[in-house]
């Protein structure tokens, strides 16, 4: 059967017209996505295979959120003298540092303008018993307001706690506000959010494509979890709000995590995190009490240090490897996913190199199987640099923890992977006070007890296609 020549035409014409937005898109990747090789590897697909790849750059090729830094600076601009007001009020507890902590102090300054503080404390929330208890408690006490930011919130028994809660709180005259990731949560129903709406309960989703060239970009998630009452009081840490969080989900129970409650000037900070964020979602500004209420009992030194793709600098990325670097004794890492970029995996290397108690705790059991395989690809570097690597064996372990010598260790929602590092909103809470230190040594000693020391050469006596399924994964680093 002869082809008509019109549609021979019109076909022709797609594929030039296809193939050159595949060259010009390449070009667009070699001058925009972050490393070499995968300006590399996204250049060849889009210049080879177009068809398929230029939809996929759209969605997972860019690393740069636009438009939030500059909504952020516009609403600074509009209310400048209220925003300098609130900073001086955090600014006031600003506090020296040890002397090896001192770069982390600047490199805060540079990339987030907050600097540790002192008047503050910080308690250790073990799993989700305990640390609901916390967060449902520290809701049922608040006068004024709450904000509450989560990466996934499920309707089931603990959102439905939650939601009752909240609930309760609203008809009190307590003005509340919420916000969930749209992609982390789109298990959540229309019914439960219309439920706090009821009661005017204001709830958003932190729409993560909103904004001009953000439309296709499903690749950046709010990962996020923030509970500020009154000023007062302010959480982060691992656990998101679901049954699943509790142990209830068979596969993965029971369910290690770790969250952190804090008082004193990180609560103000922690609070204009959300507030960027609730601003980006909203267009909104929140009336707030930016009133430090410091904690002298403790006067733990501390700081919140957001990060996330709208950073100028890769804040993220940065902060860690100095932190790494600045490990002198002992640097202790519990994470459920490894996916280190190069120069944090070289960063942990030569702190081994130099004689630092290098320990990371990843869970044996997976709940993301390409992260899974993909940790396996680092045994043989992490073999020869005598990097300790256990994995936990009591359930699945979810914690985001880090413990840098006896000075400082952090709590927050941050992966030791690419996304934590360049696609997500995170937040991390650090404190540098021994007792706290001490409390979290305790806390991952009890995890290790829990764990099995990696034997890196049973990867060796792997089967073929174990390793090609690692190595496949492998690939996907930067996706990961």
């Amino acid at each position: 059967m002869l082809i008509d020549s019109s549609i021979l035409a019109f076909f022709s014409a797609a594929t030039v017209v296809v193939h050159g937005l595949g060259i010009a898109h390449a070009a667009h990747a070699v001058m925009n996505v972050r490393s070499s090789r995968g300006a590399i590897a996204w250049s060849i697909s889009l210049i080879t295979f177009p068809w398929l790849a230029i939809p996929l750059y759209w969605i997972l090729g860019r690393t740069k959120f636009h438009g939030y830094s500059e909504a952020i600076r516009s609403v600074y601009t509009q209310h400048y003298q209220f925003v300098r007001q609130a900073y001086m009020e955090i600014a006031k507890f600003q506090v020296p540092v040890v002397a090896k902590l001192e770069p982390l102090q600047l490199l805060a300054e540079a990339c987030i303008g907050i600097p540790f503080t002192s008047g503050n404390n910080a308690k250790l929330l073990i799993n989700g018993q305990q640390t609901y208890a916390a967060m449902l408690s520290a809701i049922a006490s608040a006068n004024g307001y709450i904000l509450l930011q989560s990466y996934i919130i499920v309707d089931d028994k603990a959102g439905n706690e939650f939601k009752d809660a909240l609930i309760a709180k609203a008809k009190q005259g307590v003005r509340v506000y919420l916000i969930y990731d749209e992609i982390g949560s789109n298990k959540i129903s229309h019914l439960y959010i219309k439920s706090l709406q009821k009661y005017d309960i204001q709830v958003s989703a932190f729409h993560t494509t909103k904004g001009r060239g953000n439309r296709f970009q499903l690749n950046f998630r709010n990962h996020r979890k923030i509970l500020v009452v009154d000023g007062r009081t302010a959480f982060i840490g691992g656990l998101n709000i679901g049954d699943e969080y509790l142990g209830k989900n068979p596969r993965l129970s029971p369910w290690r995590d770790t969250h952190m409650m804090l008082q004193g000037p990180t609560v103000q900070s922690l609070q204009g995190c959300f507030l960027q964020d609730w601003y980006w979602a909203t267009r909104q500004v929140i009336d707030v009490n930016w009133q430090v209420q410091p904690n002298w009992e403790s006067d733990y030194t501390a700081l919140v240090f957001p990060t996330g793709p709208a950073d100028k600098l890769k804040a993220c990325k940065l902060f860690f490897v100095n932190t790494i670097n600045q490990a002198q004794t002992r640097l202790w890492i519990a994470t459920p996913y490894f996916v280190p970029d190069d120069s944090t995996l070289t960063a942990l290397k030569l702190a081994a190199l130099r004689g630092v108690d290098v320990r990371i705790i990843l869970p044996n059991r997976p709940d993301h199987l390409l992260v899974y395989l993909c940790s396996f690809s680092y045994y043989t570097e992490m073999k020869a640099m005598n990097i300790q690597l256990y994995r936990y064996k009591r359930g699945f372990m979810h914690q985001k923890v880090i413990l840098i010598d006896e000075e400082m260790a952090g709590v927050g929602t941050v992966n030791l992977d690419n996304r934590s590092f360049f696609l997500n909103f995170e937040v991390m809470g650090f404190v540098a006070n021994s007792q706290f230190v001490k409390s979290v040594e305790e806390m991952l000693q009890a995890d290790l007890a829990a764990a099995l020391a990696v034997d890196f050469s049973d990867y060796e006596r792997k089967s073929f296609w174990f390793k090609l399924a690692v190595k496949i994964s492998s690939l996907l680093k930067p996706l990961l």
